[in-house]
């Protein structure tokens, strides 16, 4: 780990971003099914998932530190007819930033939709795992990213 311990807390924010491409089929079924499937709703699952991940994150990736997390938010909504957006917004005082936590709840959001819906369909796509935004750290930044 990184030493961390002469850094001042700071409220740190950070909300990153993946879009799930869905077949049309598999789109199709989640609308006509109001989002539930036979392993239950789709989307509060998801959710869940999410904001279990982002409190373990530290347990996942090596490196990460144990944060006092303060909130966490996840939003999924289709984009255009087959895209799924999810967002992951996650905050802290801390003396390091959250962008992993939220990195974390969005892919595992993700992947849970994934697991949820791969009955209807295998043919589903995560893809554009980003950082939106960040703030509280050195390195603040909001919007798009110039990496393509």
């Amino acid at each position: 780990m990184v030493d961390v311990s002469a850094k001042v807390p700071s409220l740190r924010r950070a909300r990153a971003r993946c879009e799930m491409e869905l077949s049309v089929a598999v789109a199709r079924a989640l609308r006509d099914r109001e989002w539930r499937v036979d392993k239950g709703p789709v989307v509060d699952t998801a959710i869940i998932a999410a904001t279990q991940a982002v409190k373990r994150t530290h347990e996942l990736i090596p490196f990460c530190h144990p944060l006092p997390l303060e909130s966490c938010s996840v939003s999924i909504e289709f984009v255009d007819e087959r895209v799924l957006a999810i967002e992951c917004e996650v905050a802290a005082h801390a003396r390091t930033g959250v962008e992993m936590e939220a990195l974390t709840g969005a892919t595992v959001a993700a992947l849970t939709i994934y697991d949820m819906c791969k009955a209807l369909g295998h043919d589903m796509r995560i893809r554009d795992v980003r950082v939106v935004s960040k703030s509280g750290g050195r390195r603040d930044f909001g919007g798009e990213s110039a990496c393509q």
